[in-house]
């Protein structure tokens, strides 16, 4: 699952009249970079959210791109707006299977790979969720969750990282006792993602890693600058 219905409102006026996943960083839709890393590791069933502008993403995108095939929750046209991370997922859940990968379409990530092994050591593992950490950018330096001796994810650590958006989960974590919504949220309910975390990490449900690939949250038109300033590899 990919995420793309926030409003961008600190990239603005840049996301005035387009989603911010359509910004271009280095010559493509931000959004297109992670959905061709999925691709590229297999998996090519995508469900993007949307809400703000989303019609210009399916527009730009279809039902198919390169090697995918893209399923649309359109939030904004059934419910007025965005329904935050949690209550966004639980709304696609009937897309997802057991155990999906989820990133957000507005972090820039080049390196990161999607693999059929991290999905099985995963899945192996009996957890709830498994995240990717990064070094803590200076917009964020206080980090959000540690990681414990065993690799549980710690939401009370001395020393924290920043969550990369970037994650395994299995849908039981988007049910009861964890998150009390139905699945598909017929009723638009709007949930954050954070306390279902930290709820799964305090039951000892979680893991996590560093990634010490590039990573930049596309958060700010200087971001967005100065990315599209730098020169990748051909």
């Amino acid at each position: 699952m990919i995420l793309a219905a926030g409003r961008g409102e600190r990239m603005r006026p840049l996301t005035d009249q387009a989603p911010k996943p359509l910004l271009e960083v280095q010559g493509r839709p931000l959004m297109q970079w992670p959905l061709e890393a999925l691709a590229a590791g297999g998996f090519g069933d995508v469900v993007v959210n949307t809400a703000w502008l989303g019609e210009q993403i399916e527009a730009r995108f279809g039902s198919r791109h390169g090697g995918s095939t893209l399923r649309y929750s359109h939030e904004g046209r059934d419910f007025g707006g965005a329904l935050e991370t949690a209550g966004g997922i639980v709304r696609a859940l009937p897309m997802l299977g057991d155990v999906f990968w989820v990133v957000a379409g507005d972090v820039f990530a080049p390196d990161f790979a999607f693999t059929r092994q991290a999905v099985e050591r995963f899945a192996a593992s009996g957890r709830l969720a498994h995240l990717w950490l990064v070094a803590n950018p200076l917009h964020n330096p206080k980090g959000d969750f540690g990681i414990g001796a065993d690799g549980s994810a710690l939401s009370d650590a001395a020393q924290k990282h920043t969550f990369s958006t970037i994650a395994l989960y299995r849908s039981g974590l988007f049910a009861p006792p964890f998150c009390a919504i139905p699945p598909g949220n017929p009723g638009g309910a709007k949930a954050a993602l954070a306390p279902l975390l930290r709820a799964g990490m305090a039951a000892g449900a979680i893991s996590a890693e560093l990634y010490d690939g590039p990573w930049t949250d596309v958060g700010t038109p200087e971001r967005l600058a100065a990315l599209n300033k730098e020169k990748r590899p051909a």
